[in-house]
């Protein structure tokens, strides 16, 4: 059982890497995000929790403008990473993604090498001068990613070729390589077998070393087991957030205490 538990001096020295203020999303009539307040800290795993349908995938991808994509949504209120409003119109949403990487529900490996599929973020953002550091970026996304050493020798092969845990590392080397400074996962693990998903919550509790983490799950063991931080959403409402062992043990929303015990879900 991993540590879930910061020390003083940690918490002291974390500080709001997300901020979010007063969101409401729309998509046309329908208002799918209500008003959500929260803090979300550096280099800690933050999970979002909830029914089916209550807004927390929504959420996540507002945070790296992925609903900008979707013609009938539209995002109201702050979110600001850094201190800076992702939503002002001086934002460049590409340069956005590369600061906050983003892993999906479904591993989705470019049909490229392994090697180009994590050289792509560093090739498109001029993160190398040449070929040689071009190789050191791409190995060392594979070791974040836990898999370097399954793949080294045959970085020439294909992405689509690995199993389904081994392209689910590869997204997140992918993810990482470009630097970010935030990475989203939306349900990162739901397509993977148990012992895919033991590889990848063992690197997202690793990654919170240098990547503030916020993962969306439907299984409440693994937002137990991986974060420091739960948020539970509800029909398009921010309930409850805190510190985990705090929502799992003594939440102080019925609802929240309701969903957690199975009586809504």
């Amino acid at each position: 059982m991993r540590d879930n538990t910061q020390t003083p001096e940690a918490q002291v020295a974390n500080t709001s890497k997300i901020s979010a203020k007063n969101v409401q999303v729309y998509y046309g009539d329908n208002h799918a995000i209500k008003d959500v307040n929260v803090e979300i800290e550096d280099k800690t795993v933050t999970a979002f929790i909830g029914p089916s349908g209550c807004g927390k995938s929504t959420f996540l991808r507002c945070i790296n403008r992925m609903n900008d994509t979707i013609d009938i949504c539209r995002v109201e209120g702050n979110i600001l990473i850094d201190g800076e409003d992702v939503y002002d119109p001086a934002v460049d949403p590409v340069q956005l993604r590369a600061k906050v990487g983003m892993v999906f529900q479904k591993p989705n490996p470019f049909p490229k090498s392994i090697y180009d599929n994590v050289a792509y973020g560093p090739r498109i953002h001029g993160l190398a001068r040449n070929k040689g550091e071009l190789d050191e970026i791409v190995e060392r996304a594979l070791r974040r990613g836990a898999i370097w050493d399954e793949v080294k020798d045959r970085l020439q092969a294909p992405g689509t070729g690995l199993s389904g845990g081994q392209q689910q590392r590869l997204c997140i080397a992918r993810a990482v390589a470009t630097e970010p400074e935030v990475l989203l996962m939306d349900e990162p693990c739901s397509a993977l077998d148990p012992i895919a998903t033991a590889q990848v919550e063992e690197l997202i509790d690793e990654l919170r070393q240098n990547y503030s983490v916020v993962i969306v799950t439907h299984s409440m063991q693994q937002a137990a087991r991986v974060s420091q931080r739960t948020a539970f959403f509800h029909l398009g409402n921010l309930v409850e957030f805190g510190d985990t062992d705090k929502i799992f043990t003594t939440p102080e929303d019925p609802s929240t205490e309701s969903y957690i015990t199975g009586r809504i879900g």
